[in-house]
């Protein structure tokens, strides 16, 4: 399959030093969930209105459970569904200043073997017996430094599941009391940084495309075209994973329609 001829550069005038995959077929997709919000909807978030709407999501501690069972991720897997043998957890540590609420993220070493100079958030693999909140506190410990009691895990956002390997990955939302110290450890993480939500839904940090790859891809439409969504952010982007959990909290943040609630990846 070639690629669209008339594509434009992509994300021109933006540096970055990760390599972004290039797909068989690359075609633009959609707008940004939220493009047709006013701007003073778009900033001005603070942690008490995050905490608002991630109850009303039902994506908070305090009105539902994290899910824990593969069969209650059916919906969101990619694949056909197989035990589930690899867990891991990520933290989307949130704090406010000024008014608006930040996020912690990590540019991935490029020394590691997998996902290297990949924007994520931190996280990692779980410990035999671990929930995936304890995973993400330990792990945001051990990457960049943050102390497991300043952290008030309140909520969640969808797993990813990739039955085809067995793997899931689960989020978990932590607020914390003020800006952290950030003290990156180098053999995991060449970069440690916050960005505020304002920031992410600005007009042009957020871009869709839509790939196709040569093999049917779980999640595709008619024509095998799936999202993927990209995020400008100072001196990087976020992608894949990290980025498709990004979209669910800011939509959740905006109350707009997630677009993934009603696609069917199994």
């Amino acid at each position: 399959m070639a690629r669209n001829a008339e594509w434009p550069a992509r994300f021109e005038g933006h540096d970055y030093p990760q390599t972004i995959p290039e797909p068989d077929d690359i075609q633009p997709g959609g707008p940004a969930p939220w493009s047709t919000l006013p701007e003073r909807e778009r900033s001005g978030l603070g942690l008490e209105l995050v905490e608002s709407r991630l109850k009303s999501a039902r994506r908070h501690f305090a009105t539902s459970t994290i899910p824990g069972d593969p069969s209650e991720m059916a919906a969101v897997a990619d694949a056909k569904r197989k035990p589930i043998t690899r867990r891991s957890a990520v933290l989307v540590a949130l704090f406010e200043e000024d008014g608006e609420t930040h996020l912690v993220l990590t540019r991935r070493s490029f020394a590691m073997r997998q996902h290297r100079g990949e924007i994520a958030l931190p996280g990692g693999r779980s410990d035999a017996g671990e929930t995936p909140v304890a995973t993400a506190l330990r792990e945001a410990r051990e990457e960049v430094g943050i102390d497991e009691g300043s952290v008030e895990a309140v909520g969640w956002l969808s797993p990813i599941v990739t039955f085809a390997s067995g793997s899931a990955i689960w989020p978990v939302v932590g607020l914390l009391g003020g800006r952290p110290e950030l003290v990156a450890d180098p053999s995991e993480v060449d970069r440690a940084f916050t960005v505020s939500l304002a920031e992410l839904l600005s007009d042009g940090a957020f871009i869709e495309e839509r790939w196709r790859r040569a093999y049917a891809r779980p999640g595709a439409d008619a024509e095998g075209y799936f999202p993927i969504y990209i995020y400008r952010v100072p001196g990087d982007l976020v992608w894949g994973a990290t980025a498709r959990v990004l979209t669910e909290l800011l939509c959740i943040v905006t109350g707009v329609e997630w677009p993934e609630a009603n696609r069917v990846w199994s």
